[in-house]
């Protein structure tokens, strides 16, 4: 039987109704399709306040931080919907980074994120799907030592391509987000199966 990858899909968004959300779920069911134990979850259920050293370094770790940080370190890959504000990443997804970052007594650096891989989405009520914010995003994931996918997916008007039970209308659209999410469970296979 072949490697069985851990991956872990989510959304850079807190909205409850977010279309990177949605995305991120097409790919996390193609993933798991391809043969993933896949974990969707969303940044919401995890509280995490704004990173802060003094505050680590007073009180430790919040707990909604740690057990973000504890999923990345069981997984092979993941999958990230990123919205674009304001042409970069959401502030709420570069915090959970950060925090899941930090390194804890007898971790080796970087613990949740190296030699993991990582497949981009992003949805966009605008022209461009959001594609500004994958430009910011690429090179924050590279320097944590994490193996970003060449291969992405924009959505553009994204407020338009979604139905009622939150499956993209057009065919070309779905293949093109479960195309992400099967790249990384495939590339998890050959790096760590």
């Amino acid at each position: 039987m072949s490697f069985t990858p851990n991956v872990v899909a989510l959304s850079g968004s807190l909205r409850r109704g977010s279309y990177n959300h949605k995305l991120a779920a097409v790919a996390a069911e193609a993933a798991e399709q391809a043969g993933a134990n896949v974990t969707l979850i969303r940044l919401a259920d995890y509280d995490m306040p704004l990173f802060n050293e003094d505050d680590e370094a007073e009180h430790g770790m919040p707990k909604p931080a740690r057990a973000f940080k504890e999923l990345l370190i069981g997984s092979h890959g993941v999958i990230i919907g990123s919205p674009e504000y304001n042409g970069s990443l959401s502030a709420a997804l570069k915090n959970a980074i950060d925090w899941a970052s930090r390194p804890e007594p007898g971790e080796q650096p970087l613990v949740a994120f190296r030699g993991k891989v990582v497949g981009l989405l992003s949805a966009s009520p605008g022209g461009l799907g959001g594609i500004r914010g994958l430009l910011h995003l690429r090179p924050l994931l590279g320097n944590i030592q994490m193996h970003v996918l060449p291969g992405q997916f924009c959505l553009a008007a994204a407020h338009e391509k979604f139905d009622d039970a939150s499956a993209l209308k057009d065919p070309g659209d779905r293949e093109k987000a479960e195309a992400v999410g099967r790249a990384v469970v495939e590339t998890a296979r050959k790096l760590h199966g």
